[in-house]
């Protein structure tokens, strides 16, 4: 699969300059192509000497809008004075997002939201006192260290170093973030370079791309590729990488992979031999690969949980992604930490300290406390157990339905198949779902209708690919009984809507 092209801002060059620049290429002086940030800067000051040592009446105006005077400017429209970043766009954040769209305000009030993944439930008793505690305490209120608080990093050794099989450098391979979000942008700032191209799976988490483009890299889409239609139970392991389609999308510009396991929406644990297939491409192309392991615990049917970090050489490329927010149930407290080797995770502590300095600290305690007592407390079991329980809910629903699905391995996701519901042509759709692919309108119709929320996939996709994933309607199983027995029982009310072949 081909990815966007993403023009450069990088428009002109003197013959001059770019012999100087092919010339030190080759003598290795400097990188072929250096990074957009360099050339930028250069330019504009050539640009500016030149503008500023002419006399007034040959500055043309617009020709160097950074030294335009004020009086220049149209005061007719005064609404978009300064210009946005190109990267804005290519990033997909100034588009209304799903999330947005389908933002409990814009849906009937007694609408029951499957569709965003946080929890309608609180953390463990016993986590939120250890927040409480803490916010009573002097030292938790102030500024943690940059790489995070040390009883969390010390806890974060104990619980993952045997998983990892290290013994892991509280001090060199552990660094604390603002969420898993804020780590994985970390990392981006921390190594890309305009241009770099990373691939990633699709469908994606959204959030992937914008953080990828942000930072002057180039996403490459490699898909995943759904079910057989004759797969009469499909599985998310039933999604399936095509190795050569992986092995096609690598170039001299790839820079990083991301794995995604297990994988959000699909909910596919990645097996070992596709894991070892993966880095044995990482490690004949040099790549670094981001390991995104949020739902580390949310496994099931007695699938592993396989860390690529702990395959043959895979330690000094890999950094490892995790999430106390999914762990806790607590994703507005926004702590998650990365693990790697000190070449990957000193960089990115220098990016993670200019942008975030460091993550809260009380919050930090609590979750440090929750690790160091998961294991006695038979934590993870009892929650694996009890979302197993949520998950067999959501699914009887669709199987009582006759609609299919994708048995979801891991994750708190069902992926389920909407391309056989049916709604009226003049349908009143608001203006934010028109245009869009057929499954936001089909989701919107099911939040309206039948009164339960979902996600529709195409967002997952780039906008090229967007078609493959309108068959299908994200539902989250991160609620409690209550909410999924209710939403189980108006989902019947689909039947009447529901085209049968």
């Amino acid at each position: 699969m081909s990815s966007p092209a993403f023009s450069s801002p990088i428009r002109t060059i003197s013959k001059q300059s770019s012999l100087k620049l092919s010339l030190r290429a080759v003598c290795h002086e400097t990188p072929l192509l250096p990074s957009a940030s360099r050339i930028r800067t250069a330019m504009v000051d050539q640009r500016r000497t030149a503008f500023e040592s002419r006399p007034p009446w040959k500055q043309r105006v617009g020709e160097f809008p950074q030294a335009r005077s004020v009086r220049h400017h149209s005061t007719s429209d005064r609404s978009n004075l300064i210009p946005y970043s190109s990267r804005l766009k290519e990033g997909r954040a100034l588009a209304q997002d799903v999330w947005s769209i389908f933002n409990a305000a814009n849906l009937p009030p007694d609408c029951l939201n499957l569709g965003q993944g946080y929890m309608n439930f609180p953390p463990p008793e016993w986590v939120r006192e250890a927040a409480n505690e803490a916010l009573h305490d002097v030292a938790p209120n102030h500024y943690s260290h940059p790489r995070g608080r040390i009883r969390l990093r010390n806890a974060i050794k104990e619980f993952y170093g045997p998983q990892l099989k290290r013994d892991l450098d509280v001090e060199s391979e552990i660094l604390v973030t603002s969420g898993a979000n804020e780590g994985q942008y970390s990392v981006f700032t921390a190594f890309l370079e305009q241009g770099d191209e990373v691939i990633m799976f699709e469908p994606f988490f959204d959030q992937y791309l914008p953080s990828v483009t942000f930072n002057g890299g180039k996403p490459v889409y490699v898909p995943l590729h759904p079910p057989s239609p004759d797969n009469a139970k499909p599985t998310s392991g039933d999604w399936t990488l095509d190795v050569e389609q992986l092995r096609r999308a690598v170039t001299c510009r790839t820079k990083m992979i991301i794995v995604n396991t297990p994988h959000n929406p699909v909910g596919k644990v990645f097996t070992r031999q596709e894991l070892e297939v993966i880095a044995s491409i990482a490690e004949e192309f040099n790549l670094l690969v981001m390991s995104d392991e949020v739902y580390d615990y949310l496994v099931f049917d007695g699938k592993e949980h396989i860390r690529i970090a702990t395959l043959p050489g895979m330690w000094d490329r890999t950094v490892t992604v995790c999430s106390a927010g999914k762990l806790f149930a607590a994703t507005g407290w926004r702590v998650g930490w990365l693990i790697g080797p000190p070449s990957i995770i000193q960089p990115t502590l220098a990016a993670s300290t200019r942008i975030v300095f460091c993550t809260n600290s009380p919050l930090q305690e609590a979750v440090a406390s929750g690790l160091e007592q998961a294991a006695e407390r038979k934590y993870f079991e009892t929650q694996r157990a009890e979302y197993a329980e949520r998950r067999r809910v959501l699914t009887d629903a669709f199987d009582r339905l006759g609609m299919k699905y994708a048995m979801p391995e891991g994750t708190y996701f069902v992926l389920l198949d909407i391309s056989s519901v049916q709604f009226p042509d003049d349908y009143p759709f608001p203006p934010s779902v028109q245009g869009r692919g057929r499954d936001f309108k089909a989701c919107w119709f099911i939040a309206v209708e039948i009164g339960v929320s979902s996600i529709p996939v195409s967002e997952f996709y780039c906008e090229e690919h967007a078609n493959i994933g309108e068959a299908c309607a994200r539902f989250s199983f991160c609620k409690d009984l209550g909410t999924l027995k209710q939403a189980a029982d108006r989902l019947q009310g689909l039947k009447k809507y529901v085209h049968r072949s």
